[in-house]
């Protein structure tokens, strides 16, 4: 294998020679755009070959009892499948993106190439109810990392070619080159530069042109506006008020996923998390079919103005025609498609929340159109207000508006509802980002100070590692020493604060040798123990903390000193202001380069 690459290396390089970097960066955003159309595709024909198989021939008219039992057999599947044969985890795709431009230098393992298309299609192909994105985005982002290791390249042209495959697997799955490119910038947060835009843009519009020519000219949601359907001024008000309801949904939607996640944690057994996650999963699709698998086909349905066709294969199909009944099973939908999501990932299934959001988001819009047209009899557009609530939820949890709105516009074949979709888009994230300023994607990670941001101050601070900064060449004195073993020890000492610990090696105090000067030629003190002279240090720092956090306490107790400990209150080394300060301006040097 080692080999094989090396001879890959060198015919690029010889057929290289000629071409600048920017140059080499186009060709090479053509073969990532290439590899991600071909992953986007082989990815949707495996999902819709287990899909369709386990229910085409399901009858419309009733329900089917094997609702229950298929989503429990595809989680049980896929986690086998990463205990077994991935060993490794691949779930919440687009955070692992992050994770690994923040902490592992963008560099993503070779199995992520294909295991996530396997696990993923497994999971959503057996009534797991998450979405598709999440796992391919994963798979282009894998690409463009390995093919930036096979090249050799550096950290920033490498994250460049993970980001061209992040974009240009979005751009294929939708076929929606903006919204790829657009992604990138508003959820990977690439720099916007010619540099780094040219590259995205043109693997966006290459795995577009793969997916057009291997899945022809269909998107994935296809709907187009119709004459009633156009936006009139008179909708304002009732857009204002879809984009506060989509704003409290996102808010709703992710803080639901964190407490559904908190309650499987606590499952000490993964048989546990398999029984309630197929439980929940089974029982919930049972009732409510549209919430089987990504739900493409009950956002569809809405989107043609044709609501009664979520009833099929459900226990409420007689009642389909029934306005009220409608609302109900929408606005039940709505709320329940979030518990199904975040069992399915919690119980070990793998996929994401990207189509989970536009599907409570276009459920939302449904409900607030069919609300209005069964009390006030005022004929709103199903369609459009479906299409506009699908970018309102999606602008509040992925707290990602741009997004969300030329997404929604590249798939309504056309820009006529801009306006609404704006007004809802802008709404629903400024409400979202009120209750809670982290997406669904980043929280976690900027909780453990691992999130990158345009902030370049702040995205300094992320590639700074406590462990490293920590210094750990200070002598440690026993809290039973005296003054005078102190005095012989400082004549080979190269520094002059010294941390007391006791026999279990627990922080009590520091010594500073300023403290010392006044007794310590005095011979008649040497008796006395050192503990008389120990002081505790203004404050100390947990061994987990990151550079963010502790630079508050550097500042707030006017030190440039302070001690590092564990959770026991063991002692570890120290960091110094002036340490941090010199990483900083090193690794501020390394990104503008």
């Amino acid at each position: 294998m080692r080999l094989r690459t090396e001879r890959i290396y060198t015919y690029f390089l010889h057929l290289t020679r000629r071409l600048s970097t920017r140059q080499i960066m186009m060709m090479l955003a053509v073969l990532v755009g290439v590899l991600a159309g071909v992953a986007t595709y082989l990815f949707e024909m495996l999902l819709y070959a287990i899909k369709g198989g386990l229910t085409r021939w399901f009858p419309v008219e009733s329900a089917h009892l094997l609702f229950l039992i298929y989503p429990a057999v595809g989680i049980i599947l896929a986690t086998l499948f990463v205990k077994y044969v991935v060993r490794d985890n691949i779930s919440e795709g687009v955070t692992r993106v992050l994770q690994a431009m923040s902490r592992k230098n963008s560099r993503i393992a070779r199995h992520n190439c294909w295991t996530s298309l396997v696990g993923g299609a497994t999971t959503i192909g057996f009534g797991g109810s998450v979405g598709p994105e999440a796992p391919i985005v994963l798979t282009g982002a894998a690409i463009g990392s390995n093919v930036g290791k096979l090249f050799r390249l550096n950290y920033k042209h490498t994250t460049l070619l993970l980001c061209c495959g992040a974009g240009a697997a979005i751009a294929a799955i939708f076929k929606a080159p903006i919204t790829g490119i657009v992604f990138v910038l508003e959820i990977l947060m690439l720099d916007i530069t010619a540099a780094s835009v040219i590259p995205l843009l043109i693997a966006s519009i290459t795995a577009t042109t793969m997916a057009f020519i291997l899945r022809d000219f269909d998107p994935i949601l296809a709907v187009t506006l119709r004459p009633e359907d156009a936006f009139e001024l008179w909708q304002i008000p009732l857009f204002i008020v879809l984009g506060i309801c989509c704003g409290l949904m996102a808010w709703y939607f992710t803080s639901m996923n964190s407490r559904v996640g908190t309650f499987f944690k606590g499952l000490d057994k993964q048989y546990k998390k398999w029984i309630a996650g197929g439980a929940v999963l089974g029982i919930l699709i049972f009732i409510f079919p549209p919430l089987y698998g990504e739900g493409y086909e009950g956002m569809t349905a809405l989107m043609h103005g044709h609501p009664e066709e979520l009833f099929d294969s459900s226990l409420f199909y007689r009642f389909r025609n029934m306005d009220w009944v409608a609302i109900l099973f929408v606005v039940a939908i709505m709320f329940f498609k979030v518990i199904a999501m975040s069992a399915t990932n919690a119980a070990g299934g793998v996929g994401g929340t990207f189509a989970p959001s536009l599907f409570v988001g276009a459920f939302t819009g449904a409900a607030l159109a069919l609300t209005c047209n069964a009390l006030f009899d005022w004929h709103v557009s199903l369609v459009s207000f479906t299409l506009v609530g699908m970018a309102g939820v999606m602008a509040g949890v992925m707290n990602a508006p741009l997004t969300s709105i030329f997404l929604i516009a590249e798939l309504s074949n056309g820009y006529g509802l801009f306006i609404p979709l704006m007004i809802t888009a802008c709404i629903a994230f400024a409400v979202g980002y009120w209750l809670d300023p982290d997406s669904i994607y980043t929280k976690q990670l900027r909780l453990r100070g691992e999130l990158l941001t345009h902030d370049k101050d702040q995205s300094v601070f992320v590639f700074l590692k406590l462990d490293s900064l920590m210094e750990t060449d200070f002598i440690r004195i026993r809290q039973r020493m005296t003054l005078g073993d102190l005095v012989h020890i400082i004549s080979t000492a190269r520094r002059n604060i010294f941390p007391v610990i006791d026999e279990f090696g627990r922080l009590l105090g520091v010594v500073q040798l300023d403290d010392l000067r006044e007794d310590m030629f005095k011979r008649e003190k040497y008796g006395h123990p050192i503990t008389d002279y120990m002081i505790q240090p203004p404050d100390r720092i947990l061994e987990h903390e990151t550079v963010q956090s502790i630079l508050p306490k550097f500042e707030d107790k006017h030190t440039w000193m302070l001690p590092v400990v564990d959770k026991q209150g063991r002692y570890l080394g120290f960091i110094s202001k002036s340490r941090i300060l010199n990483a900083y301006r090193e690794q501020l040097v390394r990104i503008q380069q």
